[in-house]
């Protein structure tokens, strides 16, 4: 029978099959941790006299509580003692627990979904697990990746396995070049405003067509990312040459001879989906309809084209995101004042991410009424960011230039905005209180935001210029 690159890559690690009394025994690859979901796991398993099963499938970054401003003397101001507490009682387990961790004397710290296929830790084939929401970014990779619950964090460290149903296969097919000017946030925000928060519930995705096969590897990651804010258990991209070329020169990419790496590519690259094979749900979109997008709402899914009009809805939930928001029904999103624009987090803080916000940034200003907070998403965005001057044409304009981290992603360590500022923010979610109580979330491209922050409201980054041509995307 005909396979998707879902099951081919879920049957290669089922320990034990599904029946109607329990769900599947699935092995897992490699297990992301972090500072926030893994105190309580940690926990009982000392209380259970238990030790972590397979230390070298596992790998741990600090990134959620970790401030990314420096006091004068080098110190680090944490915005609690508890966040403090979290991440050294991470450092401290790991160490007792013999796991590799990237803490604060790594080059290679960051946000877990950068820091991973940076390091050449995500393979294609793999399955992987993290206690955050959008684990699904290594998908990007050809690897089945989802996150997992604080509980399930534990069962993965004692056992190496995870109990699960096997969810249902979506395909979303975009085809098509995309226009100039069009990024690959501006694709998952065009998906998720046709499908719904709920979409995706109970499905697996698959993203497939010409669209995808023309994006690198960071514009893959950013799509695969969000596909949790489709209700999504996963996201996918089959490998190709372009995935195998990402490979070069990474830490942990794999260590063979040259014959042996090409057996390994030949497995990767038969991953890709049976011709004719199906799916549960299948949703198409044209490359070419796409324009840049920025939601309006309190959910992803209530995201429009930047230069249409905000949505006239009856749903009541929807007039309370509107009022939340301060929108007007009917009334252009252009030209919205905005208080503060964040680049940054899993979504968008890669190298590319930045060089995209320097191209529009070089030689103009920040406006007076924006405060602009740029946050690499790890010690080696940082470094190359830095080594290419990005930093100075940032810092120059008025931006801050920040040290690596989640930051005002979830604002949970400090970088959140005051009630009622409206935040132009790269970021994957615009819920309620996200970035602070009471502050409303705008979620955009790095274009999007870097022209915001110039021209002090929301704006279309193609109306600076002519043209922006794909590859200033």
């Amino acid at each position: 029978m005909p396979k998707s690159l879902f099951d081919k890559v879920w049957e290669r690690h089922v320990v034990s099959a599904e029946t109607r009394e329990q769900p599947a025994t699935l092995f897992i690859d490699l297990h992301l941790i972090h500072e926030v979901t893994t105190p309580q796991a940690f926990t009982v398993l000392k209380q259970r006299e238990m030790k972590v099963r397979r230390p070298d499938l596992t790998l741990a970054t600090i990134d959620h509580s970790t401030p990314t401003l420096l006091n004068d003397d080098g110190s680090r101001p944490y915005v609690s003692e508890q966040a403090e507490q979290q991440v050294d009682l991470l450092l401290a387990n790991t160490k007792e627990h013999g796991i590799t961790t990237h803490g604060w004397d790594s080059p290679y710290r960051g946000i877990v979904h950068v820091m991973g296929p940076e390091l050449g830790a995500t393979w294609p084939g793999m399955t992987i697990v993290c206690g955050d929401s959008h684990t699904a970014t290594h998908g990007a990779f050809g690897a089945l990746a989802f996150g997992i619950g604080t509980t399930q964090v534990g069962h993965v460290l004692a056992s190496q396995c995870i109990l699960m149903r096997k969810p249902k296969s979506m395909c979303v097919h975009v085809d098509g070049e995309l226009a100039d000017g069009v990024s690959a946030k501006d694709v998952i925000l065009a998906i998720i405003a046709k499908v719904g928060v709920g979409g995706g519930t109970g499905h697996v995705i698959e993203y497939r067509g010409t669209c995808f096969e023309n994006m690198n590897m960071s514009e893959r990651m950013t799509v695969c990312n969000m596909s949790i804010e489709a209700g999504a258990r996963a996201g996918m991209i089959a490998p190709d040459a372009t995935t195998v070329a990402y490979f070069k020169g990474k830490p942990m990419a794999p260590n063979m001879a040259p014959a042996e790496f090409d057996e390994a590519k030949a497995d990767w690259l038969s991953l890709a989906s049976d011709a004719d094979c199906s799916y549960d749900k299948e949703v198409h979109l044209t490359a070419a309809d796409i324009k840049p997008m920025v939601t309006y709402g309190t959910h992803p899914g209530m995201a429009m084209p930047i230069d249409g009009l905000v949505p006239a809805k009856n749903d009541p939930s929807d007039a309370k995101a509107l009022a939340y928001m301060d929108m007007q029904a009917g009334a252009a999103i252009a030209c919205t004042k905005v208080d503060t624009v964040f680049i940054g987090s899993c979504t968008n803080s890669r190298i590319e991410d930045f060089r995209v916000a320097a191209k529009i940034l070089d030689g103009q200003s920040v406006a007076d009424s924006i405060t602009a907070v740029f946050v690499p998403g790890s010690e080696q965005v940082k470094i190359e960011a830095e080594a290419e001057g990005l930093h100075e044409i940032f810092r120059a304009a008025g931006a801050q230039w920040r040290e690596p981290g989640c930051s005002m992603c979830i604002g949970m360590n400090g970088d959140i905005g005051k009630p009622g500022d409206l935040i132009v923010s790269t970021s994957n979610r615009n819920f309620e209180g996200r970035q602070g109580p009471g502050v409303r979330t705008v979620l955009a491209s790095p274009a999007t935001a870097a022209a915001s922050a110039i021209t002090g409201v929301i704006t279309d980054a193609r109306t600076l210029s002519q043209t922006m041509p794909r590859s200033a995307i």
